[in-house]
């Protein structure tokens, strides 16, 4: 990944939101093939995006998330995916409407992403961003029963890819901190029932 990583992926969503319909594998082929890692961030993106509010949708970007993340646990080198999933579509319109939204987040991670705390970012610590990764699209579809609130995950997911593909412990760290946020979701609301 280059150092405008996100950006480019960004572009390239951009190119599909011209077109009146773009599939989830078409939408994962943006991040260009370049690594099973960097193959993380166009789920991630879209969990973190407006498009995390259509029905069922961050659900299937939880799964796809958590099937590449045990990819990248087992250390494979290629990337498989379903095909059912990846034949799920996005309406063109809303596709832009959160590369849009997302644009800022994309040149934010860009333009501070360092090899730092590289250790997180190598086996065997490397287990840590790739776990995180798996526990967090395998939560998503619960969160989903509260609209947005994947997203906090979805950030995560982020974090934890860019961290991968640049090297960037901090960003690890950064999505660990994330699913920690996303962990205190379910407690709040068990506390707020059990307290009505």
């Amino acid at each position: 990944m280059s150092g405008h990583a996100i950006a480019d992926i960004l572009d390239r969503l951009e190119e599909l939101a011209g077109r009146e319909k773009a599939s989830l594998g078409e939408i994962m082929a943006a991040t260009g093939g370049q690594s099973v890692a960097a193959a993380l961030v166009a789920p991630a993106l879209i969990v973190v995006s407006p498009l995390s509010g259509i029905p069922l949708l961050p659900t299937v970007c939880g799964l796809l998330i958590a099937l590449i993340g045990l990819q990248l646990v087992v250390g494979r080198p290629g990337l498989w995916l379903p095909g059912p999933l990846m034949r799920r579509q996005v309406r063109g319109e809303r596709l832009g409407r959160a590369v849009v939204w997302l644009d800022r987040l994309g040149n934010w991670l860009d333009r501070h992403a360092r090899h730092r705390f590289t250790a997180l970012t190598v086996p065997p610590l490397a287990l840590v961003p790739q776990v995180g990764a798996i526990l967090s699209g395998l939560s998503m579809p619960f969160l989903e029963l509260v609209p947005f609130s994947s997203s906090i995950l979805g950030l995560a997911v982020v974090f934890f890819a860019a961290g991968l593909v640049v090297r960037d412990g901090l960003f690890v760290v950064a999505g660990l901190a994330m699913m920690g946020l996303a962990s205190l979701i379910p407690t709040v609301l068990i506390d707020l029932v059990s307290g009505s």
